[in-house]
């Protein structure tokens, strides 16, 4: 059996119901509907890497709504699209009505007469993010519902406050391919540590995202950070409840080295604590440029205190055998590349560089998989006819 026929065979197996439902957190799927993404994706890399089409759209519109900056998720949105041949758009709130006091009830129906798939990044603002995702899905069951849409868009979470899943799944699957299978992962150690930036706000989602996830299947995590540098109590505590659903282990520590000392992966990623995210909500709600100033200086003079939050040789030395497998979300913080002190050392990231270029690599096929499992039923029959076409992608 080749390994694209495994990888049907393996879905046909699945009980899912991925097909019209917005991907939004990964907690919120089942195993089952976790497994069908990582296994679409991998088909659809399969179609890509052999020169056949995976056009499975001959028009269509998605939409592209990112409240925040991107690289790689956005050109990662866009090449997931193009691959099953979808156009996109982008929703620039400045440039649309938006601007002008537009609801988003409005501007949900008007951006989706005939789109398949939105996708939405919205980390900004704590509290705010998913709750806006599931106000546009509320906006577009409604339009949907009294026969103004012709179809509902499915609405892929490209980043919210409180999950990041198209990052976090492109790291599970990364994390599969580098040890040959989901299976391999059970009773891996991960450790996800703060480290040390040179600025401040960044969201909470990459973090809650991996502990929200991997300890979905075995894995051991550690989560490491300063006294203070705490994330949503919810999903820390939905994460010690999954660990013990999965036969897996989760444990909060206030040292690197702890969680470095005998892990088999290791993901050094600054984030900004808690609290003050929800101090920095509030001032962004207020456009209180001197607070938000204020709260800076604050917030960067605290995160000097821990400047040896970082990942060095050294702390490597601790890990599994002295290699563990680093990952990092990108752009990492590099001392003395990007900036003068940071997340991890040059010779760290270089020797790990390859490595995490790939793992972000796999976000295009994961995004995919998400918009493909939402809009068709049979995900398992549509890669089929598509693999057993043989239309070429290259002419």
């Amino acid at each position: 059996m080749t390994q694209f026929n495994q990888l049907i065979e393996d879905l046909k197996k699945l009980n899912t119901g991925l097909f019209g439902k917005d991907f939004l957190l990964t907690w919120d799927k089942t195993e089952d509907e976790l497994k069908q993404t990582l296994l679409v994706a991998e088909a659809l890399k399969h179609l890509r890497d052999h020169n056949i089409s995976a056009r499975c759209f001959d028009s269509g519109l998605a939409v592209s709504n990112f409240r925040d900056n991107s690289t790689r998720t956005r050109f990662s949105f866009a090449s997931a699209c193009n691959l099953l041949g979808l156009e996109v758009q982008d929703l620039d709130e400045t440039t649309s009505q938006i601007a002008h006091g537009e609801t988003v009830r409005e501007t949900a129906n008007m951006i989706s007469f005939l789109t398949d798939i939105i996708g939405i990044r919205d980390d900004m603002f704590l509290g705010a993010g998913h709750t806006y995702m599931k106000e546009v899905g509320d906006a577009l069951d409604d339009g949907f519902k009294h026969g103004v849409l012709p179809q509902r868009p499915g609405i892929v979470n490209l980043q919210c406050d409180i999950d990041h899943p198209t990052q976090s799944m492109a790291d599970l699957l990364h994390l599969v391919n580098y040890y040959g299978g989901l299976d391999k992962l059970k009773g891996k150690k991960i450790a996800m540590t703060w480290a040390y930036s040179p600025s401040y706000g960044k969201p909470l989602s990459v973090p809650q995202g991996i502990i929200g996830l991997m300890t979905r299947f075995g894995m051991e995590v550690d989560l490491a950070y300063p006294e203070g540098y705490s994330l949503i109590p919810d999903v820390v505590e939905m994460a010690g409840k999954q660990a013990v659903a999965s036969g897996g282990k989760f444990r909060v520590v206030n040292s690197m080295e702890a969680a470095f000392k005998g892990a088999d992966i290791v993901y050094p990623k600054s984030w900004a604590p808690f609290s003050v995210m929800r101090r920095r909500t509030d001032l962004l709600q207020k456009a209180d440029k001197d607070g938000l100033k204020s709260l800076e200086q604050e917030c960067l003079a605290n995160n000097a205190r821990f400047k040896n939050w970082e990942c060095t040789e050294d702390k490597m030395k601790l890990t599994k055998d002295g290699k563990a497998l680093y990952m990092h979300c990108l752009p990492a913080d590099i001392s003395d590349v990007s900036c003068k002190e940071g997340e991890v050392a040059a010779s760290v990231f270089e020797r790990y560089r390859i490595e995490t270029y790939k793992e972000a690599g796999y976000k295009p096929y994961i995004i995919a998989a998400m918009i493909l499992n939402n809009k068709f039923s049979n995900a398992a029959e549509k890669l089929e006819n598509l693999y057993n076409s043989g239309k070429k992608r290259i002419l």
